[in-house]
């Protein structure tokens, strides 16, 4: 037995106080008075597989086995402190409300119909410590400094937490005040977060995109005490707007050195020195105050249509929707692996990335900061996580790079690998009907799928999930040619992410998967096929919006129901199909309804050199479209740039067009003659001549999230790309500017 905070060999390496890219490992002498997780861990064995070659660095903590500490699953963990009931006890209320607006508000638990999913209620400090008691010694965290991994075991974990939340103190965040964190994901984003919460505090995630105008509107609207930024270029952001926040006292900067030294602007090891005489006796005060039905962390919408709302997520939101996810994933505990790279000021990226591994005693590697300029696929080869999640933006990309690969092989291997993706869509069809998957389906593994899912280092992976967006049928249907089905999560902000999930034994082609286990869907005042809006209930819906009670009243009905505004239906097996966005429906001069993301997605998919496009029609004679295409992006400020890209270059070269910029396609015949004919063919099977696209245009410059078309989740603006474009939209109905 050694004592805590030692570390073990081969990939784990010794921590360095010095360093400036991390330095929140706790020593070896550091230990947290009258606390049960005190005692000494035993040491994490060599990162070995059996045979004695050396693992990846996610593979100890994978092969672990499921039933380590006789704990079977996620709920069958025993607490046995009085501290930790303590954690449980719900605060009081005085009515049966289910929402509030108020920062210091509380809620009623929601009951759920199935009686194995009423968990008891749980603080997120709570469940920390319960799985850091039951697996200190596991890996909970690692990232990459100097080209070697840097871990982190629970106990590490939970102390390096409460050392944040003590220095928090020492600064003064003050009780349902924020803290702001701005910067790609790090163990420094986490600790913030976590010990944001354990302070009694507000854990406040700031899209790293945000201008700094936008960052102050977050930041005063949360009444944030402190903000936590990545480095110089989110510091000055902070900096600039510091006067209009009146509630700000401090910032700390996690990467890099300070360029400039000022008065209540900290490095990250001087911030987590601020809180070494704090007592841990007012930590755990404040802790134990703190109740599942508390509100302990913002989610900001990315505020398509108005200023971003903050949706209020309680501690049981948190910890309940991710052991529901945990139920349904069927992970086994201390096994999941998780690769850390999407927006973590995203709900998605958070249960995915910190509160699902958390509940399966698993390990969460941070990727590079320039993870999807290119290094993602990297990363993933050295950890091959057991579970991935991408927006369809990832999905796309990873999509792209294969179709390059592909474009390069001829001959033999091109028939051998045409021949297996068809083997792969239908073994996928069949499987997805619970039927024997075709002949050749072995080999076809051996040949062609087992070498794709190894050179992307997704051979360990059970669930690949996509979320944020539904994803096009081109993609979908792409992957499960090469044995990749990509697993639909559908949800949001205010669901605390997840509602319906798909999986290898409940999917089903273009749904969005079947409810999360305790959760209920209704779809309310449906039309003859089954189409109304999409409502959800469970402990999983949020509390409200911060101090805008209008807009939690809209959001959540009498009966407690969630209004997600979209439209969908469920068929007889009980999956969900979202067909449509009530604010997105197109609304003809004619009185046509018309669902825009199907008639998109259709086009694109029958024209892949088209990037986004924009169905236009409403209140207008006929419905029109406008069209980007597929470019390079520039490395560092990702702005879209006139050059096409290698897909979109290949696609000319097929139809024998030399065009090589936006400016030739735009004025390319061959490439006009492409796009009409993508569109020829959805008009062909249009429901209604009202739904037939008539006119449509290219514009010089894609979407993208630095131009505000696209949100951070990466969902299309339609407000703003009908206000942007105001001038060419009109243009195509002949209207003058």
């Amino acid at each position: 037995m050694s004592a805590e905070g030692e570390t073990a060999t081969a990939n784990e390496v010794a921590y360095d106080p010095e360093d400036s890219v991390n330095t929140s490992a706790v020593s070896a002498d550091v230990s947290v008075p009258d606390d049960p997780l005190s005692v000494a861990s035993p040491k994490p064995e060599d990162s070995e597989t059996p045979n004695g070659d050396m693992a990846s660095p996610g593979e100890e903590q994978a092969e672990q086995p499921a039933e380590q500490n006789g704990a079977a699953s996620v709920t069958d963990i025993k607490i046995e402190t009085t501290t930790e009931t303590k954690l449980r006890e719900l605060a009081p209320i005085e009515s049966d409300k289910k929402w509030t607006v108020d920062a210091d508000g509380v809620t009623k638990i929601r009951e759920c119909a199935d009686e194995s999913c009423n968990l008891k209620p749980e603080t997120v400090h709570g469940l920390i410590r319960r799985i850091a008691r039951e697996y200190p010694a596991s890996t909970a965290i690692a990232t990459k400094v100097n080209g070697e991994w840097k871990k982190w075991t629970y106990t590490e974990y939970y102390q390096d937490i409460r050392r944040a939340a003590k220095s928090f103190l020492k600064l003064g965040l003050e009780r349902y005040h924020g803290v702001g964190i701005i910067g790609f994901n790090s163990p420094e984003w986490f600790f913030s977060d976590l010990g944001a919460m354990f302070a009694g505090g507000f854990a406040v995630g700031v899209y790293t995109t945000n201008s700094p105008e936008a960052c102050q509107y977050v930041v005063d609207n949360c009444e944030a005490n402190i903000c936590v930024v990545q480095n110089d270029a989110q510091l000055q952001k902070i900096l600039k707007v510091w006067d209009q926040l009146p509630h700000l006292k401090a910032v700390v900067q996690y990467q890099g050195e300070l360029k400039e030294k000022k008065d209540n602007v900290y490095t990250w090891a001087e911030f987590m020195e601020q809180g070494k005489d704090v007592p841990d006796q007012q930590l755990d005060d404040i802790m134990n105050s703190q109740a599942p039905n508390h509100c302990c962390t913002l989610i900001y919408t990315s505020g398509t249509t108005g200023n971003p709302k903050g949706v209020m997520l309680s501690h049981d939101n948190l910890t309940w929707t991710a052991q529901m996810a945990a139920k349904a994933s069927k992970l086994a505990l201390g096994s999941a692996v998780i690769v850390s790279y999407l927006p973590l000021s995203h709900i998605a990226a958070q249960i995915f990335d910190i509160y699902l591994p958390l509940c399966l005693a698993g390990s969460t590697y941070f990727a590079q900061p320039d993870a999807l300029k290119g290094s993602l696929v990297g990363t993933l080869k050295e950890v091959r996580p057991t579970a991935f999640l991408g927006v369809p933006r990832v999905w796309e990309k990873i999509n792209e790079k294969l179709k390059g690969l592909s474009a390069q092989v001829s001959g033999l291997k091109k028939r051998v690998a045409v021949w297996a993706k068809d083997i792969g869509y239908r073994g996928n069809i069949n499987m997805m009907n619970k039927q024997e998957v075709p002949w050749g389906w072995t080999l076809a593994k051996m040949l062609l799928f087992n070498k794709v899912r190894e050179g992307l280092g997704l051979d360990r992976c059970m669930h690949t999930f996509s979320a944020g967006a539904p994803l096009s049928k081109e993609i979908l249907e792409y992957f499960m040619g090469v044995n990749i089905p990509i697993y639909d999560i559908y949800g949001m902000s205010e669901s605390t992410g997840p509602h319906t999930i798909s999986l290898p034994e409940a999917f089903r082609i273009y749904s969005a998967g079947k409810n999360l286990p305790g959760t209920i869907t209704k779809i309310m005042d449906p039309d003859d096929e089954g189409n109304g809006e999409v409502c959800y209930n469970g402990r999983h819906v949020f509390m409200g919006y911060l101090n805008m009670e209008e807009k939690t009243k809209d959001a959540i009905d009498e009966e407690g129901w969630l209004h997600s505004g979209d439209i969908g239906k469920v068929d007889s097996d009980g999956f969900l199909f979202i067909t449509g966005r009530i604010k997105e429906l197109i609304i003809t001069a004619g009185g046509e309804n018309v669902p825009p993301v199907l008639i998109e997605d259709e086009i694109k998919k029958n024209a892949p050199i088209i990037s986004n496009c924009m169905l236009i029609g409403d209140r207008r004679k006929f419905l029109s479209m406008i069209i980007t295409l597929k470019v390079n992006v520039h490395e560092e400020t990702q702005e879209p740039t006139e050059e096409l890209n290698r897909e979109a270059l290949d696609i000319c070269k097929s139809i024998g067009s030399e065009a090589t910029t936006v400016e030739e396609a735009e004025k390319c015949e061959k490439v006009k003659q492409h796009i009409q004919e993508g569109v020829n063919k959805y008009n062909a099977v249009a429901t209604s001549n009202a739904q037939k696209v008539q006119k449509w245009i290219i514009l010089r410059k894609d979407f993208s999230i630095p131009g505000g078309e696209i949100g951070p989740t990466l969902k299309l603006k339609r407000p703003v790309v009908n206000k942007k474009y105001k001038d060419a939209i009109d243009g195509i109905y002949g209207e003058s500017a």
